[in-house]
C-alpha cells in the first residue's frame, strides 16, 4: 500500500521529534537555548517549503462520509475542570459567548446560535497529532475569515490568538491556561473554521465544546479547542513566553505545516 505524501511528511517529522525528547524528556530540553534554535530553524525551513512548493492557498485533502474513523480520539484536554466552563455546559452553552477583540474596529460578543446563523462549511478532513496517530472527522462551522471579517481588522494586526478555557500545567509562561496563534495566511484559509459540530451532531465536551478551531494544514496541537475568545495582536511577545502557544512555549514549532 503506498503511503501519500503528506503522511510520510508527517511521520518522518513525529519520528524526529520524538527521537529528539527521548534524550532528555519536553521540559528539559524545551529549557535548552541549542534546542530551542533546533526548532526554530526547522520550523523556519518547514514554513519555506511548504509555501514554495503549495503556496497559500491549496486545501489540504478532503475526504467522504465512508472514510471517516469508527472512534475519533481526543488530543489535549477533555474535560474542564472550572466552575464557569462546567455552569455553560450543563445549559447547553446557551449563555456562551464568543468575544473578539484586539486590533479589531467592532468587538464582538457572538453568541454559538449566531455563530451557527453564519454562512457555515463542512468538511472532512484528517486530524494528524504529533503523538503519531491520525483520525478522519466531519466538521461545520464558520469561517474564521467571516468572523474576522465581521470584527474589522486593523491594519496593524498580523495575529490571530485564541485563548481557550482549559488550563494545563503551569510551569512555563503564565497559568497554564491553554492558548494558541496562526498567521493570515493560515486564518483566511477556506478550510480554517470555528467547528461547532463534529460528525454531524454538537461538538462533544472531549473534542471541545462549544466551539473549536480547525486550522486543517497544520498538526493537530495547533486547532486549539473550548475557545473562549479571539485576539487580534501585532506581535506574539508578552504572550505567554512569547512563542505563539502553550506548547510552542514548551519548545514545539509554532508552525506546525503537514
Amino acid at each position: 500500500m503506498r503511503t501519500d505524501p503528506e503522511r510520510r511528511s508527517f511521520l518522518k517529522r513525529s519520528a524526529a521529534l520524538a527521537g529528539t525528547l527521548a534524550l532528555g524528556g519536553c521540559d528539559r530540553l524545551s529549557e535548552a537555548p541549542w534546542f530551542r534554535q533546533i526548532l526554530e530553524s526547522a520550523e523556519s525551513a518547514t514554513s519555506r517549503a511548504q509555501r514554495f512548493l503549495l503556496g497559500s492557498g491549496p486545501l489540504a485533502r478532503e475526504y467522504t462520509e465512508s472514510d471517516l474513523s469508527p472512534v475519533f480520539r481526543a488530543n489535549g484536554s477533555a474535560s474542564i475542570d472550572d466552575f464557569d466552563y462546567q455552569a455553560l455546559a450543563e445549559k447547553g452553552f446557551v449563555d456562551w459567548r464568543l468575544q473578539v477583540d484586539g486590533l479589531v474596529e467592532r468587538p464582538q460578543q457572538l453568541s454559538l446560535a449566531e455563530l451557527r446563523a453564519m454562512p457555515p462549511r463542512t468538511q472532512i478532513t484528517r486530524h494528524d497529532c504529533v503523538e503519531g496517530w491520525s483520525c478522519i472527522g466531519k466538521w461545520t462551522g464558520v469561517p474564521l475569515a467571516h468572523v474576522l471579517e465581521q470584527a474589522g481588522v486593523q491594519a496593524r494586526a498580523r495575529y490571530v490568538v485564541f485563548r481557550c478555557a482549559d488550563a494545563l500545567e503551569p510551569e512555563a509562561g503564565g497559568n497554564g491556561q491553554y492558548y494558541e496563534s496562526i498567521g493570515f495566511e493560515d486564518a483566511y484559509h477556506p478550510q480554517t473554521i470555528l467547528a461547532y459540530d463534529m460528525n454531524g451532531h454538537p461538538l462533544p465536551i472531549p473534542h471541545g465544546a462549544p466551539l473549536r478551531l480547525r486550522v486543517e494544514r497544520q498538526l493537530g496541537y495547533k486547532m486549539a479547542k473550548y475557545v473562549m475568545r479571539i485576539e487580534l495582536v501585532e506581535s506574539l511577545a508578552g504572550i505567554g513566553l512569547g512563542r505563539g502557544g502553550f506548547w510552542e512555549d514548551r519548545g514545539y514549532e509554532w508552525y506546525a505545516g503537514i
